[in-house]
């Protein structure tokens, strides 16, 4: 690690360096939005898999949807068009699609 030019000084015994990365943050960013969206998805009667955090599942009595969350990126499934048109409302009403 190297000083950038122009903060070089012999004189202190401190330095300032310029991070090529973001050390910090990224990680955190995306666990408070999954955390969000988790605890939105739950409100509207999403169950959380148990055996893939990933996933949740809506069943309204024949049919069933199922929403994947890959870090920001979502995929909606499911047999009835209308239960994942209404799904999409209340996604959008919530967060920006």
């Amino acid at each position: 690690m190297q000083q950038p030019m122009g903060f070089v000084d012999p004189t202190l015994p401190t330095h300032v360096c310029r991070l090529h990365k973001s050390l910090y943050g990224l990680k955190q960013t995306l666990r408070a939005w999954y955390t969000r969206l988790s605890d939105f998805l739950l409100s509207i009667d999403l169950r959380a898999s148990k055996v893939d955090t990933s996933l949740f599942i809506l069943i309204v009595n024949h049919d069933i949807c199922y929403l994947f969350v890959y870090v920001d990126d979502i995929l909606l499934i499911g047999n009835n068009s209308t239960l994942i048109r209404c799904l999409i409302s209340l996604l959008s009403s919530e967060f920006k699609l």
